[in-house]
């Protein structure tokens, strides 16, 4: 085998890559590998980890086979290959995105020696066609980029992945590099075992990643909050991440109708679409590219300047990998999570009917990104304890750090904790340990007797929230620590042993109180903040208007409505259809007097309007609303229809003076007079036109002498509403 040199190594880097020097471990790792050894390698997002297989593929005889699973990545790879070299076909990748003459067009490329990189999907590797045409090359070694993918503990797991080894094994033995940009010790173990490289040599760069800066925000009025702190990073680059394909697509249309550059990405999108737009991302097209955390985005963009999670990620490994796609260059890179218990039982209800061992990790996974995003501890601190690496400092450049929370003394809360977990002998993880202490006789307790020791009960002037506080800080602390092994169980340290035989003082940070509520952008943001002037003037214009069109005020707007403006404070006919209860048509036929008022008065007054306000809607493709609309339109009797979608007539009529009141003229004329005396309606009718009382509860008090129904009284107030508001 040949023998390289740290000056051949310089010298290819140079005419390959236009670099004067390695970054980190990039040497030590190309030279471990050029020397034939297997390799593993755990280096952070933007560490420059391809170059570490990248380079050795251009100095080795033969062809590199880089095994990858995002189809995303291997085409940003490739390019970026062909970009470093006059030779088109000096990478390639074989995947399910290719057709039968690409395919054979890559294996003529591949079979003439002019292809060094071959990257090929697991799925692709398993096909015998396949296997039968790598047998017959001359391979250099193999890559396994995104190896946490081997792991069930890993975020990402692919069962394909643990094959790796069998086929190898079949195409024929070379050196294997393993690299990754997440993983825990528990993970890195279970990798080198599958792959039979626990003798690899071992290259782990810090996770410390400066630049970043890292935030949790509570989940309210999120689709606002985003399209805020874009426009405050006004032309940056960005990556945002939900949870579901149909979040994508919504979130994508919602920040183009803000004037945001921005396109979806996702599994669900035909393989042109996805490449379409992510060449548009990467050649700056579009600011903002929009992404499901179940497929991922293997963009290998230097200038992203900010990744938000709309919702949590499955794994802190998978968090910490999608935000490391921010500032790789370097530069400034904000990364935002926002954070609801919800989403966390949301990922929950998606792993059930999964085999029962599978389950239990993704709950412990889930576990520990809410306790990340709840603790007010330092989260880089939290973060690279989690992948095996101290700390002593905070990072002061988080959230938690710029913003902390209060703190109080802690000395006896921590040995409670450090005794019960003795007590129990160092077996059990953090939830039970919790419950022990604060009292809780679940069904686990029970089980073990736990119920019955001294120490049960013995934290219960806390709440379980605290003890999980402790425990999270106790573990950044190193007085106790998880098992590889059997991960989750917590036991003592030596510094926790040393603390039982001499306590000190030990401050501990009380956690986050992030509520539940995800509040839509488009919802109303209360009446908190009323302004009780500007809603005395919309009430005199309301009655000024309505005396015009000869109708009661509320037709006009309701109070909600004129309650809503005076917190937005809505100055074009556009914002004001982001008002509660105001639709297009109600904006149109009423809306001109009423935003020139706000527009003077805000103006006169000085006030400065929420920035928020000039958000957007995007009109609800609701299926609900519009099949009910089609409905109607059908002339389906309102009792059929409430009967076919298993509610009542009241909850129906519910729906429909939701649709009414925003502006939307429905006639359900066939079904009232199928049900109702004409006079019987004339009489509803011309109550609502003769009061300026808008409370559906004193017409029906007061209609109730001639017999009315509640329903009777509703329908024929939809009618009213309907044919002279809308």
């Amino acid at each position: 085998m040949t023998e390289f040199t740290e000056a051949d190594l310089l010298i290819c880097l140079k005419q390959n890559f236009g670099f004067d020097s390695f970054k980190g471990n990039q040497r030590d790792v190309i030279l471990n590998l050029l020397a034939g050894n297997d390799t593993f390698v755990l280096m952070p997002t933007g560490g420059g980890k391809s170059l570490c297989y990248q380079l050795p593929s251009f100095l080795l005889d033969g062809t590199a086979i880089i095994i990858s699973p995002l189809i995303a990545l291997m085409k940003n790879q490739v390019d970026a290959m062909r970009g470093f070299s006059m030779n088109n076909k000096i990478a390639h990748f074989l995947n399910s995105s290719l057709n039968k003459s690409e395919i054979q067009q890559v294996k003529d490329d591949v079979k003439s020696g002019a292809t060094k990189l071959l990257y090929v999907a697991p799925e692709s590797l398993t096909k015998d066609d396949n296997v039968a045409f790598l047998q017959e090359l001359k391979i250099a070694f193999y890559a396994i980029d995104e190896a946490h993918c081997i792991s069930e503990w890993g975020h990402d797991f692919r069962p394909e992945y643990r094959r790796i080894k069998p086929i190898v094994e079949t195409i024929g033995r070379a050196p294997i590099i393993a690299l990754t940009a997440t993983a825990t010790p528990k993970v890195q173990h279970d990798i080198q075992k599958n792959l039979g490289m626990l003798d690899a040599t071992v290259f782990k760069s810090s996770f410390r990643r400066s630049n970043l800066y890292y935030e949790v925000r509570q989940k309210t009025n999120t689709q606002k909050q985003i399209i805020r702190f874009i426009r405050e990073n006004n032309g940056k680059s960005g990556i945002i991440y939900c949870l579901s394909r149909k979040k994508v697509e919504e979130l994508a249309e919602v920040l183009v109708v803000n004037g945001i550059k921005a396109l979806p990405y996702h599994a669900g999108l035909d393989a042109h679409t996805r490449s379409r737009n992510q060449d548009m991302f990467l050649m700056e097209d579009v600011d903002v590219i929009v992404a499901t955390i179940a497929f991922g985005m293997g963009i290998d963009k230097p200038d992203v300047r900010f990744v938000i999670h709309y919702n949590v990620p499955k794994s802190l490994e998978g968090y910490y990998q999608e935000t490391g796609r921010a500032g790789r260059d370097g530069g400034e890179g904000k990364c935002i999570s926002f954070y609801s218990y919800k989403d966390i039982l949301k990922l929950e209800k998606f792993m059930q009917g999964k085999p029962i061992a599978e389950q239990e990790i993704g709950k412990q996974l889930l576990l520990e990104t809410s306790s990340y995003a709840e603790s007010s501890v330092c989260r880089v601190r939290q973060l690279l304890h989690y992948f095996g690496e101290i700390l002593e400092e905070d990072c002061g450049n988080c959230d938690n750090c710029l913003h902390p929370k209060k703190q109080s003394e802690g000395k006896e809360l921590v040995i409670l904790t450090l005794r019960t977990i003795l007590a129990v002998r160092e077996r059990f993880k953090a939830n039970h340990i919790a419950e022990i202490l604060v009292g809780k006789e679940s069904s686990e307790i029970k089980t073990y007797q736990h119920h019955k020791i001294e120490l049960f009960g013995s934290g219960k002037n806390h709440d379980i929230k605290t003890w999980h506080a402790v425990i999270r800080q106790l573990l950044i602390a190193r007085f106790i620590d998880k098992e590889i092994e059997n991960y989750g169980l917590l036991k003592l340290t030596d510094l926790g042993k040393e603390f039982l035989q001499n306590p000190h003082s030990f401050p501990i940070t009380e956690d986050h109180d992030y509520e539940e509520d995800d509040i839509d952008a488009n919802a109303g943001s209360g009446t908190s903040s009323m302004d009780p002037v500007l809603i005395n003037l919309l009430k005199d214009l309301r009655k000024k208007v309505a005396k015009k069109h000869g109708v009661p005020p509320f037709v006009v707007f309701q109070d909600t409505s004129i309650e809503d403006m005076t917190v937005q404070y809505p100055i074009t006919i556009e914002e004001l259809t982001n008002i509660i209860g105001v639709g297009q048509g109600k904006a149109q036929k009423f809306g001109k007097e009423f935003i020139e008022l706000i527009a003077k008065y805000t103006e006169d007054n000085d006030i400065e309007r929420p920035q928020d306000m000039i958000v957007k809607s995007v009109i609800k493709k609701s299926g609900n609303k519009v099949q009910l609309i089609q409905s109607i339109d059908r002339k389906v009797p309102l009792d059929t229809l409430a009967e076919s979608k298993g509610v009542s007539l009241t909850e129906l009529l519910d729906e429909i003076e939701k649709i009414v009141n925003s502006g939307t003229r429905i006639n359900i004329d066939y079904y009232i007079h199928a049900v109702m005396e004409k006079d019987q309606i004339d009489d509803i009718f011309e109550y609502f036109r003769e009061t300026d009382n808008e409370s559906l509860a004193d017409a029906i008090a007061e209609l109730e002498e001639d017999d009315y129904s509640e329903d009777e009284v509703r329908m024929v107030r939809i009618k009213f509403l309907s044919e002279l508001g809308n």
